[in-house]
């Protein structure tokens, strides 16, 4: 009897409706850290609001959104991904906006094994691992393949990528010292702190911009644009800018 009460007490939670006031938030993994603290700064100018959040990578967020999954606000670390969300219906394209710009580095982890100096070098045969987002469904995964290729080392170094779900995979194996190089954020390896040694900014053809827009599916409009406008606003930006995103 009392298993029949928590499986029904469990199901009632799951399908609840979430209540006003509360807010998911679906958004890139590379915004983790800022994202954290403007939700702090958020709750003291809208103490009746909860905010949750999911982290993950753009395309995997997508894919959840277009599933069915209940989503208010979604921020992805490229256009292209934003684009198809919008391709989809799911989101309220009036409310979009770019909010941050990031930069694709070079890294290691801080002791460079690889002895790794610039792009070239990473096709040297004593660099055996290279961590990069998949480029199928991770923002910065595009954005290192579109690099190299245009480099004319795509070719030669794909034999020697380790694909990760994530940028924060990638930033993982760079700390842990798992791989000789990886790609990432600048923003993310400024959070690897001593672990990670930026090698070089690399050159990309597409701004990297993060898109913010409400779900077109939103149950808290007003809130949700709230906020989507405190996170382009003044004090989402300052706490942005800590982190070191730049202004879009």
């Amino acid at each position: 009897m009392k298993k029949l009460l928590l499986t029904l007490a469990l199901t009632l939670c799951l399908t609840a409706p979430a209540l006003a006031g509360d807010l998911t938030v679906s958004a890139a993994a590379s915004l983790t850290d800022a994202f954290n603290e403007v939700k702090t700064a958020f709750a003291k100018d809208h103490p009746g609001v909860t905010v949750t959040f999911n982290f993950a990578a753009s395309g995997a967020l997508l894919s959840q959104m277009a599933q069915g999954a209940p989503v208010d606000i979604f921020a992805s670390a490229d256009q292209k991904t934003m684009d198809q969300a919008a391709e989809k219906n799911l989101i309220d394209t009036a409310s979009r906006v770019n909010f941050a710009q990031n930069a694709l580095v070079l890294a290691t982890p801080a002791d460079n094994p690889g002895k790794i100096k610039d792009l070239t070098t990473l096709a040297a045969p004593a660099v055996k691992r290279i961590a990069i987002g998949n480029p199928d469904s991770v923002p910065v995964g595009r954005y290192t393949k579109a690099a190299l290729t245009k480099a004319g080392l795509w070719d030669a170094l794909a034999p020697k990528c380790i694909m990760a779900e994530s940028v924060r995979q990638v930033l993982d194996y760079l700390s842990r010292g798992e791989v000789d190089a990886g790609f990432v954020y600048g923003t993310d390896a400024k959070q690897g702190g001593d672990k990670v040694k930026v090698i070089a900014e690399v050159p990309v053809e597409t701004p990297v911009t993060y898109p913010i827009a409400v779900l077109a599916g939103a149950k808290d409009k007003k809130d949700a644009g709230a906020f989507v406008a405190f996170v382009a606003g003044p004090k989402g930006q300052a706490i942005l800018a800590k982190f070191g995103f730049k202004k879009p």
